[in-house]
């Protein structure tokens, strides 16, 4: 018996030793990423703003068009659904601009991260605007009115791959909200970085989902001194019950840096923070 039981020790301390070594249930990456269509090839590569441009009267109209062309985007992630304000969709962004793909799928950011750079077949996929804010996706019927809206998981898996699975992931940078706040049609959708400001009705106990609902689950909060500008949180963010910065001893408002995603909804900014450490004190 201590014979048998002396093997089956050496048999699991070998097994162990095996995974640790990295040789059991890692993924390989050799002919591609387990997920997407790795038969895509980057022929036929367009602009966001190219195709922005294109479709800019759908898109400001509110309706859609399919895409018939053979055409794709390379573009990098810059916002999921992480810490749960942005829900089934995903922002890239190129040297051009920035576009959101709208997804019927929750956990996205499982194989979507910020910084993976991805290439996307846009034929046979839809394009449009809700509140002028460029969506790709597929129509849906609201209430009687067909607008663009989420695609199956299925439809994208066929139409999205990993450039570089094997590649290390860069931290997107955000570009300083004042350099493109001006230019609403060219940089909406943008990751951003607004500097050195503060929340209009802090006080040192409303949160960001304090206030009157606007619009779904979402709560908006000014910001002190722009007047087309909000930061919109839903209540089921992750940091949704996160008091907005206040001195309570000199009884102000403390200036922050706010990263996040700059939406619009017409002629309005809506900056969707992506995950908690997206709001810091300014030093």
């Amino acid at each position: 018996m201590k014979k048998i039981h002396y093997i089956f020790i050496a048999l699991a301390c070998s097994l162990f030793t095996a995974c640790m070594d990295g040789d059991w249930d890692e993924p390989s990456y050799d002919n591609g990423a387990p997920f997407g269509n790795n038969e895509l090839t980057e022929d036929g590569l367009t602009t966001i703003a190219e195709l922005k441009t294109q479709f800019k009267s759908v898109i400001d109209g509110g309706s859609y068009a399919q895409i018939t062309n053979d055409v794709k985007i390379k573009a990098t992630v810059t916002g999921n659904d992480l810490g749960g304000n942005i829900y089934k969709q995903l922002f890239v962004e190129d040297a051009t601009g920035a576009i959101c793909i709208a997804i019927n799928q929750s956990g996205l950011n499982g194989f979507m991260a910020e910084g993976q750079e991805i290439l996307i077949s846009l034929k046979d996929l839809y394009i449009g605007g809700y509140g002028r804010m460029a969506q790709i996706g597929t129509p849906y019927n609201n209430n009687g009115r067909m607008q663009i809206g989420r695609m199956a998981q299925y439809v994208w898996a066929n139409h999205f791959k990993v450039v570089n699975p094997k590649a290390e992931l860069i931290t997107p940078q955000p570009v300083d909200f004042n350099t493109v706040k001006d230019s609403i049609d060219a940089n909406a959708g943008k990751l951003v970085v607004l500097k050195g400001v503060t929340f209009a009705n802090a006080n040192g106990k409303k949160r960001l989902v304090d206030g009157v609902q606007a619009g779904g689950n979402y709560y908006n909060q000014s910001i002190s001194g722009m007047s087309n500008v909000v930061v919109r949180t839903s209540s089921y963010a992750d940091f949704a019950a996160m008091v907005m910065p206040y001195d309570t001893i000199n009884k102000k408002p403390i200036p922050c840096d706010i990263v996040g995603i700059a939406g619009r909804f017409n002629n309005d900014w809506q900056i969707l923070i992506r995950k908690t450490s997206d709001i810091s004190l300014t030093k």
